[in-house]
């Protein structure tokens, strides 16, 4: 089963956060993006447990 992964563009809608907040942020926050080939991309799954290990909802 293949899964879509989240742009930048995605993250930041869904957190609610700039796209420059996004990117500033991805490594020191450790958001669990992957590169693919230039460009960043992050499973939905990913995210949610980043999320949960943030003590967010």
């Amino acid at each position: 089963m293949l899964v879509k992964l989240l742009t930048v563009d995605e993250v930041a809608e869904f957190l609610r956060k700039p796209r420059s907040w996004v990117y500033d942020n991805w490594r020191g926050e450790q958001i669990p993006f992957r590169k693919v080939g230039q460009s960043l991309r992050c499973r939905p799954s990913d995210l949610d447990r980043w999320l949960n290990a943030q003590g967010a909802e």
